[in-house]
């Protein structure tokens, strides 16, 4: 494991399809937050920001899987993301994507891996 590694949260707490979790990052320079869910038995990591607008994408904490459980929707305009990829297949986002966070399931634990782009909250 990296030192630069910033767990998130145990692995139990990421059901397949199911609610995610929300951690705080700063992209960009602006304060927001990251979240990762479970897809095909793997923990996703992304930027918590549509791809249409930037706005948060869960509708209340943690809930980013729109009713089946195969896609990422945004809450506010309905736009459907790839869980896996991140790509958008619907809605206002045409052509977009959600922004990868490096995400490593280890000894029952998710981490998070700052990049160039999204570090740890600004203090």
């Amino acid at each position: 494991m990296s030192d630069s590694a910033i767990l998130v949260c145990d692995s139990s707490a990421l059901q397949e399809g199911g609610k995610g979790v929300r951690f705080p990052v700063t992209a960009g320079g602006h304060d927001t937050t990251g979240f990762v869910v479970r897809y095909q038995g793997v923990a996703r990591g992304y930027l918590n920001r549509c791809a249409h607008v930037p706005i948060e994408l869960d509708w209340a904490e943690g809930e980013f899987f729109e009713s089946s459980g195969l896609y990422l929707m945004c809450a506010t305009h309905g736009a459907l993301y790839a869980p896996e990829s991140g790509h958008c297949l619907g809605g206002p986002c045409r052509g977009g994507r959600l922004r990868p966070i490096g995400v490593i399931e280890e000894d029952g634990r998710i981490f998070w891996r700052p990049d160039e782009f999204v570090k740890p909250l600004q203090a």
